[in-house]
């Protein structure tokens, strides 16, 4: 709360009282509005029963916990095993993938900020920022036709004797990963970007002057620095990831069902609203409770990440 007084306070002497109104109430209306409300809306759904629309706010539409008893137990009273798995699925998915792209991003991310000279950085910018002038569903398609069992790569492949028969790239999750690694790539750089920028490169050059290894002096000098912004990617790219929709309908194989599909299926092909909105609240809290933990092991505040 102090830090959020000083923020306005430094806005208001830098741009005046105008414009410290407009933020505050832009930022007020998006975050009660677009952010708020309807997690609170979707919150009280899953404290209801799914009663057909007569009989919503009758003695029967009550508060009650069977749509997260749904999430853990079958009606039998036997574990949720299989909804509980695709969870568990997910949340792998998602870590795999954000280290897919920290280590991606890492060097590019060190290049960018310390490496490439003025013009080259910003033809690096424009080639990371082109690619999304594409839609996301157009950019997973057309990972679909690269993965696919007549696309690029498999051709490619077997002209050069790699393998003899089309390998499927789509049951084995291959082109999800590289899809989703790829849809998110420049919420991992950015950050990274940023904080690896305050970094005074002279450090660098005296722990190289003074015999340390290239590994050793990203280890010591520049990873306590990009740390931050590493974590703040990487959070990005962990909540997009477990809950991205569009691209595992594409790109995931019959076998790999999404949770995130498993929302929409509970939402759209059952009309079962509360047990839809239960199964997102679980997954939403999975995601807070993971991040926060990974925080803690890494020790980098909230403060630090949005630096």
């Amino acid at each position: 709360m102090k830090q959020l007084k000083l923020a306005y306070s430094t806005l208001m002497a830098k741009h005046g009282m105008g414009a410290t109104l407009f933020v505050a109430i832009a930022v007020t209306l998006w975050v009660v509005v677009f952010i708020t409300l309807p997690q609170l809306s979707m919150l009280d759904y899953s404290f209801r029963f799914n009663l057909p629309a007569d009989q919503i706010g009758t003695e029967a539409d009550h508060y009650t916990l069977e749509q997260y008893r749904g999430f853990f137990f079958n009606a039998d009273g036997s574990l949720n095993s299989l909804d509980l798995m695709i969870l568990v699925r997910t949340l792998v998915a998602a870590v795999v993938v954000t280290l897919i792209d920290v280590i991606i991003c890492y060097p590019i991310a060190y290049i960018l900020a310390h490496g490439a000279k003025e013009v080259a950085a910003r033809l690096m910018v424009i080639g990371l920022i082109i690619p999304y002038w594409i839609n996301e569903i157009l950019r997973a398609f057309a990972f679909r036709v690269l993965f696919g069992a007549t696309g690029v790569i498999n051709t490619v492949g077997m002209q050069i004797g790699l393998w003899d028969a089309p390998v499927d790239f789509i049951r084995a999750d291959v082109a999800l990963y590289f899809g989703l690694s790829y849809a998110y790539i420049l919420l991992m750089i950015f950050p990274m970007y940023n904080a690896i920028e305050a970094l005074d490169h002279t450090q660098v050059e005296a722990a190289r002057d003074m015999g340390a290894p290239l590994w050793r002096v990203h280890w010591r000098v520049v990873l306590p620095v990009a740390k931050p912004g590493i974590v703040s990617g990487a959070t990005m790219v962990f909540m997009l990831t477990a809950g991205a929709l569009a691209a595992p309908q594409i790109l995931g194989g019959p076998s790999s069902l999404w949770f995130t599909q498993l929302i929409y299926q509970w939402f759209n092909e059952s009309s079962n609203w509360p047990r839809g909105s239960a199964y997102a609240v679980m997954l939403l809290l999975t995601c807070i409770s993971f991040v926060l933990l990974t925080m803690r092991v890494f020790k980098v505040s909230v403060g630090e990440i949005g630096k």
